[in-house]
Formats: structure tokens, C-alpha cells, sequence
């Protein structure tokens, strides 16, 4: 398999390394992903396929119920058993850059599971810089439905396993000897701001900050998914307490902009950057 990749930079900086044909086993769910994400100054803030969760995969779109198939990796939690083995994995299978320059792409891909096409993609990713000491990395991903009749997506949380809604955008964190601070305008610790809506959340390792922020209605209506103590994630729910059904060649938009900073930024800091990188 032929593990294309591309670099993005930031004034001229590289800053990302994304992987269009990833060779994965079936079992981590094959995508598309960046990894490593790096601060200015060169400090590495993702991880990939850590010893704690294999199918982490960097920065990218992981969902782990589309009609029963697996676009997340590993096991499938299923009601009444918890996590199964199960031989249900799907693959984002990329197919063609629209656009692609040292700042960005526009990516076309399938989803595609037991044999068929469930979902066809178009993937944004750019690159800004903000700050001499930050940047924004803006991720918007469109899923349409190309079979003829309505999927739903869902998660273990809507399967039965409370507090675990993750799906979506799924952001893989550095994982350190003390787990990150995480916060948001008016929120501090995963208790606080797991399961919740807000138009911001931070995640602050020893020397970096991310900052994740909903760019849209509809993202903004997504709770975040956040681990720290077990390993740093950041996600944006797709389907929190319901399964999300998508009728038949309906579109489901998500997006997400993340400020990637040096340092261990305050709230002020924080929501600073996030209105300079959202700002129309």
C-alpha cells in the first residue's frame, strides 16, 4: 500500500505531516491522519498508535458506529456485552486531492465497509499562523450519505456505555509524566467539561496548549469528548445521547479550528487566539 503523505507548514515552517493510505491492519480501522502535529517551535502535541490505544491515530475523523461499522478501530462496545471483537471495520479510503499546497488541501474520500460505499467525504484542512509562538490548524470534514437509504450513526454512549460518546474529529494528545490541564471560558477539569457544550476547550501540557473551538452552528451544538487521565484526547461528539441519522444523499458538515500554541496558556490567552482563528 502506498503511504502518500504531504507536509503542511506555516510560513514556510513545517508544522504537520499528513498520511493519505496509511498501511494499518483492519482492525485499527484505516484512515487518513496528521501526525506528528508540532508546535513552533518543534514540540511533537500527538501521538500514534500509542500502547494504551492502537487505533489512536494522530488528528483526524474517527467513528465508531456507522450502521454497525467500525470507523474507529479496535474493539466494538456493544449493549449488554461491552467491548466485542467483532469483524465489522470499515476503511477512509482516500481518492483524489482537489486542492493541495504547502498550507492546505481539499481531500476526497469513501468510507466503505463489507464491500460497499457508505459515505463519501470531502476533507478541508489549512494552516494559519497567529502568533510568532502559535498557529490555528481549521479541519472541516462533509460526509455524505451515497447509499439509497438513511444511516445513523451512533457511539458506545448511545449503545449503552454512559459518558462514552466519542466520534467525530478526534484529536490524539502528547501523552506526559502528569496529565494535561483542561478548561474552558468558565469551566476547569474533565468533570466539568466532558459531555459538555462549549464554544471553546484547552487542553495545556507541560509545554504546549491546544485549543479546540466549534467554527460552526452545528459543531458548536456537539458536547466534547476529553480524557487526561488515562491518555489526553479531545473529540467533538457526533452523536452524544441519540444516534445522528443521515438520510440518503443528506451531508453532515463539522467544523473544527485548534490553536496550537508553546507554553501553558491562561483563560485569557486561550479565548484571545480563538477569536483571532474563527474571526470571519
Amino acid at each position: 500500500m502506498n503511504e502518500e503523505s504531504l507536509v503542511l507548514r506555516v510560513a514556510g515552517r513545517p508544522v504537520g505531516r499528513y498520511l493519505t493510505r496509511p498501511a494499518l491492519p483492519a482492525r485499527l480501522s484505516p484512515r487518513p491522519y496528521l501526525h506528528p502535529v508540532t508546535t513552533l517551535a518543534g514540540t511533537a502535541v500527538t501521538e500514534l498508535s500509542p500502547a494504551d490505544h492502537a487505533h489512536h491515530l494522530g488528528v483526524g475523523v474517527a467513528v465508531p458506529d456507522v450502521e454497525g461499522h467500525n470507523f474507529w478501530g479496535g474493539r466494538t462496545y456493544v449493549r449488554d456485552m461491552g467491548p466485542t471483537e467483532l469483524d465489522n471495520h470499515g476503511a477512509q479510503r482516500h481518492t483524489a486531492f482537489q486542492l493541495r499546497d504547502p498550507d492546505g488541501f481539499v481531500e476526497e474520500l469513501r468510507w466503505v465497509a463489507a464491500g460497499g460505499e457508505l459515505l463519501r467525504e470531502r476533507r478541508t484542512v489549512s494552516t494559519t499562523a497567529l502568533t510568532g509562538s502559535a498557529w490555528a490548524l481549521d479541519f472541516t470534514f462533509s460526509l455524505t450519505n451515497t447509499t439509497r437509504g438513511t444511516l445513523s450513526i451512533g457511539s458506545p454512549a448511545t449503545n449503552g456505555r454512559p459518558g462514552a460518546a466519542y466520534g467525530g474529529f478526534f484529536w490524539r494528545a502528547r501523552k506526559e509524566a502528569e496529565a494535561p490541564r483542561v478548561f474552558t471560558a468558565d469551566a476547569e477539569g474533565v468533570t466539568a467539561v466532558h459531555g459538555r457544550r462549549a464554544d471553546w476547550l484547552a487542553l495545556a501540557g507541560a509545554t504546549w496548549t491546544l485549543v479546540f473551538a466549534g467554527a460552526t452552528t452545528a459543531t458548536r451544538r456537539d458536547p466534547w469528548f476529553v480524557r487526561t487521565a488515562e491518555y489526553p484526547g479531545v473529540g467533538s461528539s457526533l452523536a452524544h445521547e441519540e444516534r445522528l441519522p443521515v438520510a440518503a444523499g443528506d451531508t453532515v458538515v463539522r467544523r473544527i479550528v485548534t490553536v496550537v500554541a508553546d507554553g501553558r496558556l491562561d483563560r485569557a490567552e486561550a479565548a484571545a487566539l480563538v477569536r483571532k482563528a474563527v474571526s470571519p
